[in-house]
């Protein structure tokens, strides 16, 4: 079976991937300093919970964070035996093209979702990633990565704002029953919601006037449901997307080497 790993600067997301369907998803804190076998313990025991045996084979991984890769790596190569895919990598074939600066590094993220939004959407596409960072990538008509956007995460907006000014408190993010609020946290929340509704908004709108056509808006990440109760922002949520982009690339790589 092949694992799926996408390691983001928060949380790192295992997936079980038989060919099929994902068996299993699991999440934990993103730490550089986890070894190999720390990460064999962890996931096993899970698995295990889940009534699901360890039988990988076969491992690809997609990290913005470089410092975790090494371990990774030999988790697979002690554990999996095997050497893992690693998106970004010189030996990682992607199925689509990068159009940008020459000597541009794009975060894996943002390709295995390209790879992902085309395989399920086709080109023309908007992909709105609600992570630490809030990015917005733009997949041309035939696949290619073409550029983006990257603005301040919601959660690390709200981190700064309560740290840079003492009286005000941390907040969760949630959609406000009205857009002026009457108390300190109502306010804040009506600021973080509808700020980022009209970021998403007008950042889409630009894009797409930019480019010349209509585009699909796709959104992913934990917070896009949230978002997407502020109006219809998005054609469409995406909950596995960048998971489904790694098994993507895993098979075309695959095919590849079996030409």
């Amino acid at each position: 079976m092949l694992l799926a790993i996408d390691c983001g600067n928060t949380n790192t997301v295992f997936a079980l991937w038989d060919g099929k369907r994902f068996l299993c998803t699991l999440r934990t804190s993103t730490e550089h300093r986890r070894t190999a076998d720390q990460y064999f313990v962890w996931l096993d025991t899970l698995l295990r919970h889940h009534g699901i045996p360890f039988d990988v084979d076969a491992v690809v991984i997609s990290s913005t964070v470089p410092r975790v890769v090494w371990n990774l790596r030999v988790f697979a190569d002690r554990y999996c035996g095997c050497r893992p895919l690693v998106v970004g990598r010189p030996d990682c074939l992607l199925p689509v093209e990068v159009r940008v600066d020459a000597g541009t590094q794009v975060g894996p993220d943002r390709l295995v979702n390209t790879v992902a939004g085309f395989d399920r959407h086709g080109g023309d596409l908007i992909i709105v990633d609600f992570g630490t960072a809030t990015t917005f990538d733009v997949v041309d008509t035939d696949g290619a990565y073409v550029g983006g956007v990257i603005a301040p995460g919601v959660n690390l907006s709200l981190r700064a704002l309560h740290e840079a000014a003492a009286a005000l408190p941390h907040v969760d993010v949630t959609k406000p029953g009205h857009v002026i609020g009457t108390n300190t946290v109502a306010c804040m929340q009506s600021g973080v919601f509808w700020g980022y509704v009209g970021l998403v908004e007008g950042i889409c709108a630009r894009i797409r006037a930019e480019r010349g056509r209509n585009m699909k808006i796709i959104s992913t990440g934990g917070l896009a449901p949230l978002f997407q109760q502020g109006q219809a922002l998005f054609d469409a949520f995406e909950d596995d997307l960048t998971m489904h982009g790694l098994t993507v690339i895993h098979q075309y790589n695959k095919d590849q080497i079996g030409r």
